[in-house]
């Protein structure tokens, strides 16, 4: 082999060229591959439905209003001081999925919950005044008998678990971000 190729510490200008060319290579493939990882990223309208805010000024007290959000009905109800009384005076020991009113809420008037029963996915109904309300004064899933009451808490039926509480928080005394 020449040694006129070669550094005083033996690396050639081959070495050099592997170096270079295995770089470029690592460089095209991360171009190349970029826009398939980045299509797995959330898409724009998906990422403007993760949060909505809610107006709850033209809600009634004892109104309810169904609201989409990732897809979902959300229930937004104003509980009447009687519904919130009711709700809170349960026995939280002898419900089937444990759980507080007090748990359920941040402002005991207001009850948001996704309006999707949780045995097989069904919207339970009771959201209009015309609809039937249940056993216990909440909602009624028709498809397979389910009650819940006031405070969207399981209390008779197959479904396992309560109407389950979405993460949202009160902007201001009459709006809240859901998401």
């Amino acid at each position: 082999m020449s040694t006129a190729n070669q550094t005083d510490d033996g690396e050639t200008r081959r070495d050099f060229l592997h170096l270079t060319a295995g770089a470029l290579g690592a460089v095209g493939v991360g171009v190349f591959a970029w826009p398939f990882i980045d299509s797995l990223n959330p898409a724009a309208d998906t990422l403007a439905m993760s949060t909505i805010e809610v107006d709850l000024s033209p809600v009634e007290e004892g109104e309810s209003i169904t609201v989409v959000w990732r897809g979902k009905p959300v229930f937004i109800r104003h509980r009447t001081p009687k519904e919130i009384e009711s709700a809170q005076k349960i026995a939280v020991a002898d419900l089937r999925d444990s759980e507080a009113d007090q748990d359920r809420v941040q402002k005991a008037q207001w009850l948001i919950m996704v309006g999707i029963c949780t045995h097989l996915g069904c919207v339970p109904l009771g959201q209009r005044k015309t609809e039937p309300k249940g056993d216990f004064g909440g909602w009624f899933c028709p498809c397979h008998g389910s009650h819940y009451d006031i405070s969207g808490r399981i209390r008779k039926g197959p479904a396992p678990k309560n109407l389950a509480v979405p993460q949202y928080n009160f902007i201001d005394d009459t709006t809240v971000r859901i998401g």
